[in-house]
């Protein structure tokens, strides 16, 4: 089934420029960029749970402040100088 709808002058201008190709079609632009911000929430949902499973864990939590106290009393290391200490080829 086909559909018509309206939109603003406007927003026409700004599908048009999202167009991969001048004979790409308005429902294939529509449907790809869904498709697309679909798996962008997906992404950003997932992330978000893992980082909610990292915080729920008082121990790995505890590592982490441990850690970052660690840092701001010893300071870093380049990461250059870690990959030769480390023996690395990265």
């Amino acid at each position: 089934m086909v559909t018509t709808i309206q939109i603003d002058e406007k927003i026409k201008e700004k599908l048009d420029k999202l167009k991969e190709h001048h004979r790409e079609t308005y429902n294939e632009l529509i449907s790809r960029l869904i498709s697309k911000f679909a798996t962008s929430e997906k992404i950003s949902q997932e992330s978000l749970i893992d980082t909610i499973e990292i915080i729920s864990e008082p121990e790995t939590m505890r590592e982490i402040a441990e850690a970052l106290e660690d840092y701001e009393k010893v300071g870093g290391i380049e990461f250059n100088q870690l990959k030769k200490e480390l023996k690395l080829n990265v």
